[in-house]
């Protein structure tokens, strides 16, 4: 396909994007900032009070200025398909309280340095469970938004690079300690044991190295609300039984969907046989991530 070709194909849906926003009952456009060609073209064709979600890679030029209505979404530079480049932002703007359960957002993407391809219609809440806290306080009540957006960007790390070029799985749980107590046991010298809480809090940018190295131990790290790591190689033993769980599970991805059941905590696993990345919450999958092929970031 000819570039004209593909702006013009961009810009058609640009056009569509303000009908659709009205007639959905959209309250914010995700998009990819790269791969929309003419923002201001956007603007005009939507209602001055929709939010702009603006899907943002390191080293990106921003075009916008930061403002109540438009909002950036900053998320790692991994390779991602497309819809898991709208599942990754999703989940940010939740965490940063910029949607929130019974949004509509339609969402613009398409392959990185190419116009946009793709328009996606959502509704937060139906498509992830982590919206839906019913039972559970909200993800923001016992988990700051930085230290899950951290944690899942080790993990993502974790899952694109591996360790020294080779593939590592590990799981990360994130919730009260005192909660966990109970469902966790340390058959290894814990490597946090004995430090200060401000020394070993994975805020800490001298953390994201240790963890990685820490990774390849079996087990999982236990993570406070807070980011101050408490353990790892921490064998899980959550007390619930398979029944209700999702089926096919390995070991690692089981223990993570039942200690998420059986307490508030968050579990994030990050499989070593195929580098997907996957959220728990209440005994579910709420999202997965998989490792994409090589080729263009945000192709699918």
């Amino acid at each position: 396909m000819s570039e004209a070709l593909e702006i013009a194909y961009a810009n058609a849906i640009v056009s569509a994007t303000g009908r659709v926003v009205s007639e959905v009952g959209a309250q914010a456009i995700m998009l990819s900032e790269a791969a929309v060609p003419d923002i201001e073209h956007l603007m005009q064709a939507i209602a001055p009070e929709t939010k702009l979600l603006v899907i943002h890679r390191k080293g990106e030029v921003s075009r916008l200025p930061e403002s109540d209505r438009i909002r950036y979404l900053r998320i790692p530079d991994f390779r991602l398909t497309r819809m898991d480049q709208i599942k990754m932002a999703t989940v940010l703007a939740f965490t940063q309280g910029m949607l929130e359960a019974g949004d509509t957002f339609v969402a613009l993407s398409g392959i990185s340095g190419k116009p946009l391809d793709t328009m996606v219609v959502m509704c937060v809440g139906q498509e992830y469970e982590l919206f839906d806290s019913v039972d559970q306080p909200k993800l923001t009540e016992h988990v700051r938004r930085v230290v899950f957006q951290r944690v899942l960007n080790i993990a993502l790390e974790l899952a694109n690079e591996g360790r020294e070029g080779k593939p590592v799985g590990a799981i990360f749980v994130i919730g009260s300690p005192r909660e966990l107590q109970k469902y966790v046991e340390q058959h290894i010298i814990n490597p946090f044991h004995g430090y200060e809480e401000n020394h070993r809090n994975i805020l800490d940018d001298q953390m994201r190295n240790t963890v990685k190295e820490f990774s390849a131990i079996d087990g999982a790290f236990i993570i406070k609300g807070n980011g101050v790591i408490v353990s790892a190689g921490t064998t899980l033993r959550p007390d619930i039984s398979g029944e209700g769980l999702p089926r096919g599970l390995g070991a690692r991805h089981a223990a993570a969907a039942a200690i998420s059941a059986s307490t508030r905590s968050i579990a994030i696993t990050v499989s070593e046989s195929t580098g997907s990345v996957r959220l728990w919450r209440r005994g579910k999958m709420i999202i997965e991530i998989e490792k994409a092929a090589p080729g263009p970031m945000g192709s699918a």
